[in-house]
């Protein structure tokens, strides 16, 4: 269980929060995403939802049917997010 968990439980959202941070330089898909965590496609849809509307993360579209998802950097909420993760990973680690 690594330190998020401890804190906030294993939640799909976090679980995708998580992969988008310690990726944050990269677009994925929705796939990649479901690949590289477990989670079913339809779980990561779900849950990347509210992130999106949020502005925590960016979507572009790529294509017709095609999204890509990343962090994005530009919000300040998304900011935080990544300080707190970093600074809760180096104090409970």
């Amino acid at each position: 269980m690594d330190s998020m968990e401890k804190i906030f439980g294993k939640t799909a959202q976090m679980t995708v929060l998580k992969n988008l941070i310690e990726n944050q330089n990269e677009p994925t898909y929705l796939s990649g995403i479901a690949e590289a965590t477990g989670l079913s496609h339809s779980s990561v849809s779900r849950v990347i939802t509210p992130l999106v509307e949020s502005g925590v993360i960016l979507e572009k579209p790529l294509g017709k049917q095609i999204r890509t998802f990343q962090l994005n950097m530009e919000s300040e909420a998304a900011k935080l997010i990544v300080e707190f993760y970093n600074k809760i990973n180096q104090i409970l680690d």
